[in-house]
């Protein structure tokens, strides 16, 4: 057997000293952030980008030929967008799909992928 290391009076062992000084991080952070902003950083993204504006709840609701109609109609009168009106318009529906992940319905996410089939058709691309 290995001789035990001596240790400073009231110490712990290594792995009680890193769930110790796991728990101080966490409450270190859950103190400086509220906890209301934490969750809706991808709601704070699409408020204030430069990406473009849209119709609220679009992707929550209605068919997939309103989701494109929707983007379409958005992307090419909006002042809020770098890129082409169809570049904004996908890059919108990717990063709602990209961000909803494993919370988002089958049905629901095949509709939205019909909805980028039916937005590349409206703009003339190949689908």
């Amino acid at each position: 057997m290995p001789a035990k290391r001596k240790t400073a009076k009231g110490a712990r062992a290594s792995r009680q000293r890193h769930a110790i000084a796991s728990e101080r991080k966490t409450t270190a952070a859950a103190k400086r952030k509220p906890a209301k902003s934490a969750n809706r950083w991808s709601h704070h993204v699409m408020e204030t980008s430069d990406a473009m504006d849209i119709e609220k709840d679009i992707f929550r609701e209605g068919s997939a030929q309103e989701i494109a109609d929707s983007l379409k109609r958005s992307s090419t009168h909006s002042k809020r967008r770098k890129g082409t009106p169809f570049q904004s318009a996908m890059s919108m529906l990717n990063f709602y799909i990209n961000r909803a992940g494993r919370n988002l319905p089958k049905a629901r996410r095949s509709t939205l992928d019909q909805a980028k089939k039916r937005l590349r058709e409206a703009f003339g691309r190949k689908p």
